[in-house]
């Protein structure tokens, strides 16, 4: 995965009803260790990564990087999202894609807080590379993924097997108003 490409980085920080996308700061840190020690997070994603392993390696200001949106509510992460460009996907239709990814912490779960940070950087991402489309690729076994791909309006293109697990890749179209 690599970046975007002709996009300005880092935007402004993005503004929703209750939550505020921005960029990585130091401040954020133990969030970050905490996304991904968490074996409730990895679940459908191959594990945790050991939390010692994640102190040593990772830097004091983690996840920033070109398409890497902190999800900050009331001024403390609660997740992360990731717009990135699928060059090295294992399925034909994705690859140099734009891809959506998002980690939550679990205490973020249930609220609507993925829906609104998601339909936000896409919103983002529609202003900065018009036209684009978009792929996510989740386990069919994570339900709550999938509802998730459903309401931000991806569309299945297909299923397949990886990691010993049946995969669904879906992909979103911006809405082109008639010229």
């Amino acid at each position: 995965m690599t970046g975007l490409g002709p996009v300005a980085w880092p935007p402004a920080p993005i503004r929703t009803e209750r939550l505020v996308l921005r960029e990585s700061e130091a401040r954020d840190r133990a969030a970050f260790l905490e996304l991904h020690a968490s074996p409730e997070v990895h679940t459908y994603l191959g594990g945790p990564r050991p939390r010692d392993e994640l102190e040593r390696e990772m830097p004091e200001v983690p996840g920033r990087r070109p398409g890497s949106f902190v999800v900050d509510l009331d001024g403390a992460m609660i997740g992360q999202i990731l717009l990135r460009r699928a060059t090295g996907h294992r399925r034909p239709a994705a690859v140099g894609k734009a891809d959506l990814g998002y980690l939550f912490l679990p205490r973020a779960w249930g609220f609507g807080y993925a829906a609104e940070a998601c339909a936000a950087a896409l919103g983002w991402l529609a202003g900065a590379l018009p036209g684009e489309p978009v792929v996510l690729t989740t386990q069919t076994a994570n339900v709550g993924s999938m509802r998730l791909a459903a309401k931000l309006g991806f569309t299945e293109v297909e299923r397949f097997e990886a990691w010993g697990a049946e995969q669904w890749l879906g992909m979103w179209s911006p809405v082109t108003p008639p010229g």
